[in-house]
């Protein structure tokens, strides 16, 4: 693993915003780095194909008893507010255990989300989640679904998207049952979600993670995606279709880490239909989460 300073990642992320045709905003993507310590950091870029006018750039491996969005704030990087969604990941911390932190931003918009990572050896229980006094509560209203597919008590990451005011609850060491096509159908069926393309439910086979979407304004969950491990993201197009522009992107993105470039390939299903988002790691910290499942032991 090699580490980054703020030029060198502003230059990777200008290249690599470029192979979408987005040019980064410097008063936004500056600021954002020079807050971090680049080289302590897992750093991830993510593009999706819903909307290709912002590219992601993640970091995550951040402690676990810093709260990244008052943080954020506090350098001036995100806005602060009076919507529940501001105090959520205080609420988090007090009562839920923590193993660390990342965050979001878009090279264009600017600072968009936290993600709060969970104990692997100590999955929370959903009721917990759902009672802390912050959260929407339309988690609470739907204990009922994620209890039926074995999803109650595997809770492993929290996201909270503050311009959206969205939160995302991810599940690991879920049963296998919930990789099965006809589960999946009766999952988004039971969401009033659209029937699954074939695509969809081949990487719901592979998938490693599943989370799902609620927000402040409806009773509903609004979106469950399903997360897939790619072990050489360049090879993706050659054994999934996918858009255009995100083939360019896998083909072309870089990383600073020996061996293949490692990532994620996610297929969400919403109202609207259903769409695909690809993370790539850039960058890869000493001893981080992401570094033992990605490179395996010894590396």
């Amino acid at each position: 693993m090699t580490g980054t300073g703020v030029e060198g990642l502003y230059t990777a992320i200008e290249k690599t915003a470029g192979l979408l045709d987005i040019s980064p905003v410097p008063d936004k993507v500056r600021p954002i780095l020079s807050a971090y310590e680049l080289d302590k950091v897992v750093v991830a870029f993510r593009v999706t194909t819903r909307g290709h006018r912002d590219l992601d750039c993640r970091f995550t491996a951040l402690p676990a008893d810093v709260n990244p969005y008052l943080y954020a704030v506090s350098q001036g990087i995100a806005e602060a507010t009076d919507h529940p969604v501001g105090k959520l990941l205080e609420d988090v911390q007090e009562n839920i255990p923590v193993s660390a932190h990342g965050v979001d931003f878009g090279v264009v918009g600017g600072f968009k989300k936290t993600w709060t990572f969970l104990p692997v050896t100590d999955l929370q229980k959903l009721q917990k989640v759902a009672a802390l006094p912050s959260m929407p509560r339309s988690l609470a209203e739907n204990l009922d679904f994620y209890a039926r597919y074995g999803l109650d008590d595997k809770n492993s990451m929290i996201g909270i998207d503050y311009p959206s005011r969205t939160v995302n609850v991810y599940f690991l060491q879920f049963p296998d049952e919930c990789r099965k096509p006809e589960t999946v159908r009766a999952m988004l069926r039971e969401l009033s979600l659209p029937e699954p393309s074939e695509r969809q439910l081949e990487l719901a086979r592979q998938a490693v993670g599943i989370y799902t979407t609620l927000n402040w304004e409806s009773s509903k969950i609004q979106r469950i995606t399903f997360a897939t491990m790619v072990p050489d993201v360049r090879g993706l197009p050659d054994r999934i279709a996918v858009d255009p522009q995100v083939e360019t992107f896998a083909k072309n993105v870089s990383h600073t880490y020996a061996g293949p470039l490692q990532g994620l390939y996610n297929v969400a299903s919403y109202t609207g239909g259903e769409y695909f988002k690809l993370q790539t790691y850039y960058q890869l910290a000493e001893g981080s989460l992401e570094e033992k499942i990605l490179l395996g032991p010894g590396r």
